[in-house]
């Protein structure tokens, strides 16, 4: 289906068909994602990007409050070490070794805890798992499905 680029007030945009809006079951107000891939309703039955990233966030903010710096480094070391005899070894466990095995505590909060895009996609491979409660990290899990 084409879609034509016209003007709205000052902007540009595009008008949908209601065949579409009706078939992903959107509606004046609702939000819609836009990929390189195109323009698509949010994914259902999961969190999107942003709300998994909170509870990541959430989890990591659980971490801070309930334990050291130092215990939190040797448990992502000790993550780190097991993954990388694993073979699952990915580009940002690099990086999170680097930010374990320095004492700089500054670094180390604003890659668990930050906003900004480096932080968020470090987020993506935390290496600090195992050090909550299986019961609290549930109970975070079930607090950002709402």
């Amino acid at each position: 289906m084409k879609l034509t680029v016209r003007r709205v007030g000052n902007s540009l945009g595009v008008i949908l068909p209601k065949d579409a809006l009706d078939a992903w079951a959107i509606g004046e107000g609702d939000h819609l994602e836009l990929t390189e891939r195109g323009i698509r309703p949010p994914a259902r039955g999961g969190l999107s990007h942003q709300a998994l990233d909170e509870l990541k966030r959430s989890i990591a903010l659980a971490v801070v409050r309930g334990f050291t710096p130092r215990e939190i480094r040797a448990q992502m070391l000790a993550n780190l070490h097991r993954w990388k005899n694993q073979g699952t070894w990915g580009p940002a466990y690099d990086e999170w070794q680097n930010i374990a095995q320095s004492e700089d505590d500054g670094v180390l909060f604003s890659m668990m805890l930050g906003r900004d895009e480096n932080a968020v996609r470090l987020r993506q491979s935390m290496p600090f798992v195992g050090l909550l409660q299986q019961e609290e990290v549930r109970k975070l899990h079930e607090e950002a499905g709402g």
